[in-house]
């Protein structure tokens, strides 16, 4: 497993607008490396741990809705401290358990350094036990997105999902999304940056506040 040097700030978090640090590592599909998802979307996400209730909840839902994930032109990548051979074990129970099977991969990061180097984990950290981390890196590879959620909360994959679409639709529209935006709603124009447009608008907002036609669907 290796990484491409982060700098010290990267270590001490990422900020969106970032580029993603590049790594290679072991997974559960075979060797990765981050640099080889450029030209797609690419959602990298960090788990606690293998064999941990709300964890599996969340692969089993994913790997449900995947093909939602693919329909947008979507890799998925996961992350954890635990080995290759714990992925193994507990994909295999999450198959025959739940009839599903989890094909994206998942990496494993024992020595923490992809998780550090994402600031997923503090230096000071010796384990992951409170990361639930989620990175929309874009295809130019820059950080896009982020969430974090604590141990004991799962996350939501329909707002990953929007979350997805959102920033799609942001880029192909060059649009602003609003609260509570969802597919085939309108996206935001850009506010005017001219005084003259401001003293011209008809109504007092309308030079910031406008929409700018309906959304795409994803």
């Amino acid at each position: 497993m290796s990484t491409e040097h982060p700098t010290s700030q990267q270590a001490a978090g990422l900020r969106i607008g970032d580029f993603a640090p590049d790594f290679e590592a072991r997974s559960t599909v075979g060797p990765v490396r981050l640099k080889d998802f450029r030209e797609r979307w690419l959602i990298l996400f960090s788990h606690p741990a293998d064999f941990t209730p709300v964890c599996t909840t969340e692969f089993v839902e994913l790997a449900r809705q995947a093909q939602e994930f693919e329909r947008r032109d979507c890799a998925l990548m996961a992350l954890s401290v635990d080995s290759l051979f714990s992925h193994f074990a507990w994909l295999r129970l999450i198959r025959d358990r739940f009839d599903v099977e989890v094909r994206f991969p998942i990496v494993e990061d024992p020595t923490l350094v992809i998780g550090r180097a994402f600031g997923m984990v503090a230096p000071q950290d010796s384990d992951s036990a409170t990361v639930r981390s989620t990175f929309f890196i874009d295809p130019e590879g820059v950080v896009r997105a982020m969430t974090c959620y604590p141990a004991n909360m799962g996350r939501s994959i329909p707002e990953m999902l929007r979350m997805l679409d959102a920033l799609q639709a942001i880029d192909e529209q060059n649009g602003l999304a609003p609260a509570n935006w969802t597919p085939g709603t309108p996206l935001l124009q850009p506010p005017s940056q001219t005084l003259d447009d401001v003293f011209a608008a008809q109504r007092e907002t309308d030079w910031f506040l406008r929409e700018a036609g309906n959304g795409d669907e994803a």
